[in-house]
Order: structure tokens, then sequence, then C-alpha cells
């Protein structure tokens, strides 16, 4: 089958992330007296935020009581920090290629698909900042609140599939920079599940998830999903 839709990940596989998301849940979890390091973040890396938080709050720091309300607390710092960083903070741009990579897409009639670990008000002033809406560069995107589930479980591909009535998974390909990525799209059984080796994780650590391909530029996606099968 031919490949309708081809859904990216945000940070670290279509916008640049200098270990931008590390450093907003950093200052999330010291706000509240907890210290985390890069290697804490990159095992929550990728998945839903509220439970990356919790799942550090349950394994690092062994907490239990009130763990809810300070999951919501951790949570409300990290986005009001990448809020203002993806608003204001001069080095956010496209990663290289996305734009170019999503025009020849939609050029060859594929529909272009976001999905992200992201809530919707941060996804939304990436799409603002970037100026991917109204110049018509994607097609429909999804964020893990609109969902029951978020990365690695395949519910935001499977929610996007539904509502651009895409008749099957086979003629979906996810892209994405995490481990989580290509397990959201191996559960959602894509045809392809491409990793981007100049994200968060190493190409050894992508490879280890038996992703269909790895790329070292988004470009490569093209040739990929519209080779003949």
């Amino acid at each position: 089958m031919a490949i309708k839709l081809v859904v990216f990940d945000i940070a670290g596989t279509t916008v640049e992330d200098s270990n931008n998301v590390y450093e907003a849940l950093k200052k999330g979890f010291s706000t509240f007296g907890f210290i985390i390091t890069p290697e804490d973040a990159d095992r929550v890396m990728g998945i839903s935020k509220p439970v990356a938080i919790r799942t550090l709050l349950e394994e690092k720091f062994k907490m239990k009581e009130s763990i809810g309300e300070t999951v919501s607390k951790v949570h409300k710092a990290f986005k009001e920090s990448m809020i203002e960083f993806y608003r204001n903070d001069p080095s956010v741009r496209a990663k290289k290629n996305a734009e170019a990579t999503f025009r020849a897409l939609k050029e060859k009639g594929i529909l272009v698909g976001i999905d992200t670990g992201f809530s919707r008000d941060i996804a939304d002033t990436i799409f603002e900042r970037l100026g991917w809406k109204e110049a018509n560069l994607i097609d429909y995107s999804v964020t893990n609140d609109e969902v029951n589930n978020g990365k690695p479980y395949p519910d935001m591909i499977l929610k996007a599939i539904a509502e651009l009535k895409i008749a099957s998974v086979e003629e979906v390909a996810k892209v994405g920079d995490t481990p989580s990525d290509m397990q959201e799209g191996i559960a959602a059984g894509c045809k392809y599940v491409i990793g981007i080796a100049t994200g968060a994780f190493t190409r050894e650590a992508l490879m280890l998830e038996e992703p269909t391909h790895l790329v070292d530029d988004l470009i490569e996606v093209v040739d990929i999903v519209t080779a003949c099968d």
C-alpha cells in the first residue's frame, strides 16, 4: 500500500533541541527541591510528560504520598518554562530540512502529521512561532493530553488515522528521534518506523527498537515513503 500519512515527532525530530526539554524538566523539578540528571531525563524522554514526571518521582525519589499533586505542580512549572522558551528564545528553529521534507511530501499528495508528548498549549506555541500552520506545512496534529495514553502507546497515531480517514496503518509512516517514538510506531503497526539519528539518541540506541529505517537527514524520509513496493 502507498503511504498516505507521515507522522513526525517535534523536539529533536522536526524542531532543534539542544537539551531544551531536559533543562525545562530539570527546572520544573528543582522548583520543588528535586534534582534530576541528563541520564534521568533520557530514561523518560519522548513519553507523556506527566507520566515521565510521575515515573521519576516514583523510581528516583521513591515518592508515594501526594504524588498526584506533585506531578501536577512539576508539570505546570515545566510547561511554563517550555512555553517561555519556544515563544521567545532566539535559538528556536526547525530541524534541518524539516520544512523541505513537509513540502516534498505534500507535493506528492502525502499528509503531514505531528504527534508529541507535549501538551496542546506547548505544541501550538511552537507552530505559531515557526509559522507552520499559516504556511500550510502540516495537515494534522495531536498532543499527549488529547488521548488516553501517550507514547509509547499507539493512541495518538490511531487518533490521527481515524480523524484523517486513513484506511489502514499500512498507509502510515512514523518518524521520531527517541525509543518511545519507535515503540509507538511499531505498536500502531505502521508500515515504516523511521528513526532520525541526529536527535536525542544515538543510532545504536534507536536500532535496539528495530525500526524499519534509520536516517541522518529528514529529507531521506521522502524517498523511503515514496519508493515502489
